[in-house]
């Protein structure tokens, strides 16, 4: 036995990552731990990528489903795709080498809600999930895993795959034992119960995700630490939005329609994300709590600072800086932070119940307040929905963030159709840019448009956008919500054949 790995059944089982690799056969659905490039498996999914190499040089072609939480790494998405090693992927990736791919339609991905991604696999949507690949902290002497630096799928995984790797990372803080909570009471309906959480800090399930010492193949021994990309400070901006957000969360309160200590905050990934929870820090609002999908450098702050009192979340999404101080201090943050599965932390029926105050990024919002968080001019895959849906849907007030243009000035984001629909305009309740806010709340569709390109259009695209709009109420098929079907997304066309959204 080794200092992380305590059972002596699964220790007999080390091996190296080549050979690990080995035991995955092509044509196989593999189910890879991973979420927002945290807790990924760090050797395995590189050696399978030679694998893979050497398998195509010799004229046998190759290639796995990878089924994983989120985005993962370069290392693991990029490698794999680069070989052109994966058939079919889902349910979100970042990764520029697999973007690459899936939109010169030589990788196949599937963009899922990140809610329902393990009830389609216990349905059998995918197909069989062959082998899990899962990276964990530890293993206890009773043969439990103590996850790592996030949850993702890896239940579902470790419960429905039929062989199962595992990497254990020592360069995992070891003080993360005690900081999940692995909830095994889900089931299919008819068999579905309530999932009794009705506070962030509630805890429902265990510390440690099982699986049984005959299921696993392999074993293999990293010290490895997780992708962890340093973000942009907060420029001009982020910050003109974070104020637009926290002026109304503010006015919000005086109306009487939320608490002084907010309700539960579900934050997306990036740097306006972090302008607002960094303008959270020296707002007028204690006693926070969030309920999200992940921790990044903003709400760990929040928590140092005393503002945040508890985040659950799946996983973590921190810079470097942010890493060091969190390993250093991991121990102190076990009480203020939870993990959990992703069918759990972004669970509809618990979003609904605790009313969370949801803000993520999009690509562009139309003038009806429909919204593109996933497609470049409609076409292009960039990232995936991820777990958006699941807390815009349900949320208490559901908001949306952009800059107002993108592209040195050539692309608005304010446009008079969104080019592809992740969000109808009945889960949008508030637009913001840093040309101001709009909230659509009880507005006619007319009444949107008018407010969307007032507030939160960019000036320079702000005339145009009124001179649709007006055209439209006179020429439009219906007038409940107008629209000029030759001219709606005309503003893509010119952007695709010209560069620019500018006439």
């Amino acid at each position: 036995m080794t200092g992380r790995i305590r059972n002596r059944q699964f220790a007999s089982k080390i091996v190296s990552a080549e050979e690990a690799a080995e035991m995955i056969e092509p044509g196989e659905n593999v189910g890879m731990s991973g979420f927002t490039g945290a807790g990924y498996p760090k050797e395995v999914p590189g050696a399978l990528a030679k694998r893979v190499a050497t398998s195509h040089e010799q004229g046998r072609p190759m290639k796995v489903g990878l089924w994983t939480g989120a985005s993962t790494a370069p290392e693991l998405d990029g490698a794999l795709a680069e070989v052109e090693g994966i058939d079919l992927r889902l349910p979100y990736q970042s990764d520029p080498v697999s973007r690459a791919k899936i939109n010169a339609g030589r990788l196949d991905y599937t963009d899922i809600h990140l809610s329902h991604v393990a009830q389609r696999v216990w349905q059998g949507i995918y197909g069989e999930l062959d082998v899990a690949v899962i990276e964990v902290s530890g293993i206890t002497p009773d043969g439990r895993l103590i996850p790592s630096s996030s949850v993702g799928n890896n239940k579902t995984w470790l419960e429905q795959a039929d062989r199962v790797i595992l990497e254990v990372n020592s360069w995992q803080s070891e003080h993360l034992d005690g900081m999940h909570d692995i909830y095994y009471g889900t089931a299919l309906p008819p068999h579905r119960k309530p999932i009794p959480i009705t506070h962030p800090a509630d805890r429902i399930g265990v510390p440690h995700l099982e699986c049984p010492a005959d299921k696993v193949i392999a074993v293999v021994e990293t010290e490895s630490p997780d992708r962890n990309a340093a973000f942009t400070p907060p420029d001009r901006t982020s910050e003109q939005i974070a104020g637009h957000v926290l002026d109304f969360l503010e006015l919000e309160v005086r109306s009487g329609r939320l608490p002084r200590e907010l309700l539960p905050l579900q934050s997306g990934v990036g740097n306006v994300a972090n302008a607002v929870l960094a303008g959270l820090g020296t707002g007028p609002f204690d006693g926070l709590t969030a309920y999200t999908e992940v921790i990044q450098d903003g709400m760990l702050q929040l928590i140092e600072s005393g503002k945040l009192q508890m985040a659950s979340a799946t996983a973590f999404s921190l810079s470097p800086t942010a890493v060091d101080r969190f390993n250093r201090d991991t121990a102190a943050y076990r009480d203020k932070i939870v993990l959990r599965p992703q069918e759990i932390s972004n669970h509809p029926e618990v979003v609904r119940r605790l009313g969370c105050l949801a803000m993520n990024g999009i690509v562009e919002a139309d003038i009806y307040g429909n919204i593109n968080s996933t497609h470049l001019m409609g076409s292009r895959i960039q990232n995936g929905i991820g777990g958006s849906g699941d807390f815009a849907r349900n949320a208490y007030v559901s908001i949306f963030v952009t800059p107002s243009q993108a592209k040195n000035g050539d692309v608005s984001a304010i446009v008079p159709m969104v080019s592809h629909v992740d969000h109808t305009e009945h889960d949008v309740d508030v637009v913001v840019t840093e040309q101001g806010l709009a909230d659509l709340r009880g507005l006619s569709p007319k009444k949107r448009a008018e407010r969307i390109i007032d507030r939160c259009a960019h000036p320079d695209f702000r005339p145009l956008l009124h001179d649709y709009f007006q055209r439209a109420q006179h020429s439009s098929f219906g007038l409940h919500t107008p629209h000029l079907l030759d001219e709606s997304l005309s503003w893509h066309h010119h952007y695709v054949q010209h560069g620019s959204m500018r006439p």
